[in-house]
């Protein structure tokens, strides 16, 4: 049996995801119209930024909340490393 685990950053990243849902079915509508390769590769990027954001504020939302509540509320001066490995996971 799974435990709900919603943050408060979960509203915000299913409205993206949905509209990225939206552009990418426009994606395949365009085409099935044959619309021109750099229109449809110009919405494929919009859509994969749409998802790598989503995908990014979940990881970093994870360790604020989820990371911390491991191993405890750590002074800001010793949040050095966690704030690092945020900042590194931008390459994902």
């Amino acid at each position: 049996m799974s435990v709900a685990h919603v943050h408060g950053s979960h509203p915000e990243i299913v409205k993206r995801l949905k509209r990225a849902e939206g552009h990418l079915r426009s994606v395949v509508e365009m085409i099935e119209a044959g619309r021109p390769c750099l229109d449809i590769a110009q919405q494929l990027h919009a859509v994969e930024a749409a998802i790598t954001k989503a995908k990014r504020t979940l990881i970093h939302d994870h360790l604020d909340h989820c990371l911390d509540h491991v191993i405890g509320a750590i002074p800001r001066a010793a949040r050095a490393p966690i704030e690092e490995f945020k900042a590194i996971t931008k390459y994902l």
